[in-house]
């Protein structure tokens, strides 16, 4: 799991409110939950991020593997036809080549499948902490 940019969050010491009015309680009150909010915010695009460059990789591969088998499949596939042509008639051979390439592709699909299923869409340690912002709201600690 990759880390979220910056340094992590320092817990401030307790302040002595006794002699802070009710706005100044308001007003400190929204601007932590505002920072909260823009800190939540960073993790999920930090977070959506990692996981969408995982998918680009997923998608490149399976592009990769869609040019890199057509390539093989022209030109390998007439070579390896005329060679097999010299021992077995021509439609054998072609019927020959073409289930080698099959398996080959098949390989490369399922190569392709297994990146996208370590996909994780769901932005984990955004939706962590702020499961925990009720009971922070309410003074508890996790």
């Amino acid at each position: 799991m990759t880390q979220p940019p910056g340094p992590p969050p320092q817990a401030s010491p307790p302040v002595d409110v006794a002699d802070s009015s009710v706005g100044e309680l308001l007003s400190n009150v929204m601007k932590d939950l505002s920072t909260l909010v823009r800190q939540e915010v960073e993790l999920a695009k930090a977070e959506t991020k990692a996981e969408a460059t995982k998918a680009a990789k997923g998608a490149g591969m399976f592009g990769g593997a869609g040019f890199a088998g057509y390539m093989v499949l022209l030109f390998l596939s007439v070579a390896l036809w005329q060679g097999l042509e010299n021992v077995m008639d021509g439609g054998w051979a072609a019927l020959i080549v073409a289930a080698v390439w099959a398996i080959a592709g098949a390989v490369l699909y399922a190569t392709g499948r297994s990146e996208f299923r370590r996909i994780n869409p769901k932005p984990e340690r955004t939706v962590e902490t702020l499961q925990q912002v009720p009971d922070a709201l309410k003074g508890e600690r996790p």
